[in-house]
């Protein structure tokens, strides 16, 4: 009786497997080997043989006839089972088959693959007649096994390779043609690769991104649910058809932080017994087919593999849709949940997983606040937790990056990545924008509280950083159990990423061992530690650093990377309130507030620093800036700190803090948010002495320049009577000398009023300053003119009584608010000059703004500058400052707070200065040094 059945596989080219039909849920059918009645074809090789002569061409012919086609075939007898088999329960049968109705055995003996056997036990028949005419024919032709010239030689090789690695390192990411030979379960194939050199490789390949459940392999074992519906899913497509092999790793999961070089110490490792794959059919990717059955789970550590083609996203979102539809594995899933977190890379947009810990559309957990928001971070706290500030709420959250785990600062080998990471995102996230997802909430557990799990992005390419950090090798991922889905919806992303760390060798999977990183040297720690620093310091002016910590609104920890240093940094020139050290104390008002001021501008940022001096506790006093901003000046104008007069009155920018203080004063910010301008009746008082002077403009000429031990120089103020009558004087003075002597006895003494000839031999009236009677020589000061010179005895005579009525015409004076450079400056020079040739021989115009003694300060104005003409506070003093060539002069001028609009315009003068690198700046700002 003729019976029908489809082809499974073929064993030789005399030999079939057949099969039924599957069952409705796609259960496998029984099967039943089927050997052609008449004919013998050579037999295919194992493990322990090798093939006969022609016996893969002849299999490979049936195989590509019979395949997958339906088969009527009529069984002449029954054999009896096969013990040795591994499968004895199957029928074994000898009968003939048609395929298309053509006679497989005829076919075989018509193209040569097969021969008849001898008929000995029953009469030859017409069949069998014809039969063997068909095999005459082939061998006449030479068909297939009569090949005069003998198979081509075919190197055939059963097991795996003995050098796993290198064959995967060579033919990794390649296209190989191959056959599937086995499907031992739904996502495990014995396939045999057709190499070059007519080299046939037989491997064991686990599909790439899928699992299915395991099959029985033996007697009495039971498959796992759905495990037999897998098998014969993927045998009913590729057994024995042609793929298209592309091999992608050996069976290892991504390595782990320090595996690699711990693996490198160990021996050759043993050859693989299976390698991990893609397998094409032309009609697609079977494990996609087999996910979107339900057949198939998708393996996440394989991501790293697939990711970066879209193949574990296609994967995922078969997976979404087999679970949507409840089928195979996911038939008794509560709900058509999404996969959530466990989606594809990005593309499933669902995010969130359904738990109830996880967060809720819109919602981020029990807290109630938003899933989603923007914000700024505030705070890198390690390798994978930020603190970012919301930007609508202004509330901080501390949030975990999801599905990433950091190098440990306790564990010796990765403290050194651990700071590297926790570097590597304060470089890129520190105080910048950022664009939070809560993907799920972990419950509070071993001690930990609940934490925000959230994937954080920056930039214009709204770059994940935790996908960032994890390709450099400073962090790995999380390894979830498959049914936890509060993962990251850019899971697969992050093993990609971690893959191309670990076969690249970056970070914590370098081979080459890092040294835990030196605890930073507390200079702070005392007085006398810290003492030694402050002069290198004050040379090298703004000295980058990072902020470590804010202690308090004018207190900062500062760490310097180059010298792994760490200090205590106050702010000078202002008083910020104290906060609270611990529960028991009470913060001053709008302490809590300047240091979250200080915190979120100034936490781990980028800064510069200046010192002045150090406390008594080894705190530095000095300023700090952020990209030019004074921190002192931002906290006094957001009214969270005063200015404290008595240590700000020698900082050059002084001014800037009573501005900025007037600002919040006005505007009623912070400390002064009941501050009542007209009830304040004491405004800081200038001392008498240092209080303005009113306005005295007057005509002078410099009569004389002394330069050492700071700028003072001589005037005579031209618009007194009393320039006419020394002209008077000396006309007389020079006609008296000509005949004037030396009394008897006259011996020149400190503070005589004399007569003396100058250098340009003529007399002037003149004061002893110091008299030498070993030397025969005197210092004197011509009172006249303010010059000084050394005049040997012989030319001082006494002064007549005639002659001194007239006071002295020279009056002694130094430029108001500034010094010039110190006698040991390379700028003095210079600026020596420069006031010579603005000031030296020239009538200028002077206003007194302080008298010391008989020490006139002079602001001098050149009348003839088109400047002064527009400018009332034009004078040669700012010009000084403008030019580079002086500083102001805060501890010997202080009367400059009495004139802040002259004081405004010096500072601006500096300012100028100081942006066009003039004079002293010309390497940056020095303006301490000078003060």
């Amino acid at each position: 009786m003729s019976m029908k059945a489809i082809v499974k596989s073929v064993l030789s080219g005399d030999t079939l497997v057949l099969r039924g039909r599957p069952g409705p849920q796609g259960q496998a059918p029984k099967e039943r080997i089927l050997h052609i009645a008449d004919i013998a074809a050579p037999r295919m090789g194992n493990t322990t043989r090798e093939d006969e002569p022609w016996a893969f061409e002849s299999r490979d012919f049936l195989r590509a006839v019979a395949v997958g086609k339906e088969v009527s075939f009529t069984s002449i007898h029954s054999l009896p089972a096969n013990p040795n088999a591994a499968t004895d329960d199957v029928q074994r049968d000898v009968g003939t088959a048609e395929i298309a109705g053509a006679d497989v055995a005829s076919e075989m003996l018509k193209a040569g693959w097969a021969k008849l056997k001898e008929v000995s036990k029953r009469e030859a028949t017409d069949e069998d007649a014809r039969k063997r005419d068909v095999e005459a024919e082939a061998r006449a032709a030479g068909k297939g096994l009569w090949n005069p010239h003998g198979p081509q030689a075919v190197e055939v090789h059963y097991t795996m390779p003995e050098d796993s690695q290198a064959f995967v390192t060579e033919w990794k990411g390649k296209s190989i043609d191959g056959l599937v030979e086995q499907v031992r379960d739904g996502s495990t194939l014995r396939i045999r690769l057709f190499l070059p050199d007519r080299v046939h490789q037989l491997v064991n390949i686990a599909l790439a991104g899928v699992r299915c459940a395991k099959v029985a392999s033996k007697q009495g074992e039971v498959s796992e649910p759905w495990g037999e519906e897998a098998k014969f899913f993927t045998e009913s497509r590729l057994l024995q058809r042609g793929v298209k092999v592309t091999i992608l790793s050996l069976p290892t999961a991504a390595a782990t932080p320090f595996q690699s070089s711990a693996s490198s110490q160990q021996s050759a490792p043993a050859p693989a017994s299976i390698f991990i794959g893609a397998v094409l059919h032309p009609a697609g990717n079977v494990a996609e087919f087999l996910v979107g059955a339900g057949l198939a789970r998708v393996v996440d550590w394989h991501a790293g593999m697939l990711a970066a083609g879209g193949g574990m996203e296609r994967l995922r979102a078969a997976e979404r849709a087999a679970k949507e539809r409840r089928l195979g594995l996911y038939a008794q899933a509560p709900g058509a949940a999404a996969s959530g977190a466990s989606g594809a890379s990005g593309a499933s947009g669902a995010g969130a997983s359904g738990k109830s810990n996880g967060a809720a559309a819109g919602s981020g957990g029990g807290s109630g606040l938003p899933r989603v928001f923007d914000g700024t971070v505030v705070r890198v706290w390690s390798a994978d937790q930020v603190t970012v500030a919301d930007k609508e709420t202004g509330k901080e959250r501390r949030v975990q990056l999801s599905s990433t785990r950091g190098p440990k600062v306790s564990d010796p080998k990765q403290a050194f990545y651990a700071q590297e990471a926790r570097e590597f995102l304060r470089k890129r996230l520190i105080g910048k924008h950022v664009k939070v997802t809560v993907d799920f909430v972990r419950p509070p557990e071993g001690g930990f509280e609940e934490r925000e799990c959230a994937t954080v992005r920056y930039g214009g390419q709204n770059t994940n950083v935790a996908e960032q950090l994890i390709e450099k090798g400073l962090a790995g991922v999380v390894r979830h159990r498959r049914d936890d889905e509060d993962r990251s919806p850019d899971y697969d992303k992050l093993m990609a990423a971690e893959q191309i760390a670990s076969t690249e060798g970056r970070g914590m999977y370098s081979t080459k061992e890092q040294p835990a990183p030196k605890q930073p040297l507390n200079i702070s720690e005392s007085s006398s530690r810290a003492t030694p620093f402050i002069n290198g310091f004050k040379r090298q002016g703004k000295i980058p650093a990072i902020v470590d910590y804010v202690a308090a609104g004018s207190r900062f920890k500062l760490l310097l990377p180059r010298d792994n240093q760490v200090l205590t940094l106050v702010l000078g020139g202002i008083r910020a309130p104290r906060t609270a050290r611990n529960a028991t104390e009470k913060s001053e008002p709008c302490g809590a507030e300047a240091a979250e001021f200080a915190s979120r501008r100034y936490m781990q940022r980028d800064v510069e620093f200046e010192v002045d001096t150090v406390d008594k506790s080894g705190g530095f006093i000095g300023a700090l800036y952020l990209r030019g901003e004074n921190a002192a000046v931002a906290l006094v104008r957001e009214g969270l700190a005063s200015v404290h007069a008595f240590s700000a009155e020698a900082l050059s920018w002084a001014g800037q803090l009573y501005e900025a203080e007037a600002e919040a004063k006005k505007a009623k910010r912070n400390l002064w948010q009941d501050y009542d301008e007209s009830a304040e009746q004491v405004i800081e008082e200038v001392p008498d002495d240092n209080a303005p002077l009113k306005t005295e403009y007057m005509d002078v000429i410099i009569s004389d320049v002394r330069p050492k031990n700071g700028l003072t120089f001589s005037v005579q103020i031209l618009n007194t009577e009393g320039i006419a009558s020394l002209e008077q004087l000396m006309r007389d003075f020079s006609l008296h000398h000509k005949s004037a002597v030396v009394p008897a006895g006259f011996m020149p003494k400190g503070g005589d009023l004399v007569s003396a000839k100058f250098s340009d031999g003529s007399w002037y009236r003149a004061k002893i300053r110091r008299a030498s009677p070993v030397k025969k020589e005197a210092e004197v000061t011509f009172i006249d003119y303010g010059n000084q010179d050394t005049v040997a005895f012989k030319d001082i005579r006494p002064l007549d009584p005639k002659f001194r009525s007239l006071p002295g015409q020279a009056h002694d004076a130094r430029l108001s608010f500034i010094k010039l450079p110190d006698d040991n400056s390379e700028y003095q020079p210079e600026a020596i000059d420069r006031f010579r040739a603005l000031c030296e021989g020239r009538k200028l115009v002077a206003n007194v703004d302080h008298r010391e003694g008989a020490l006139l300060h002079l602001r001098l104005i050149d009348p003839s500058d088109p400047a002064a003409q527009e400018d009332p506070l034009a004078c040669v003093n700012a010009d000084l400052l403008r030019e580079g060539l002086a500083a102001i002069d805060r501890k010997g001028c202080r009367y400059l707070a009495a004139y802040a609009q002259v004081a405004r315009k010096l500072r601006q003068a500096v300012e100028g200065a100081k942006r066009d690198r003039l004079g002293m700046f010309e390497f940056g700002d020095v303006e301490e040094d000078y003060e």
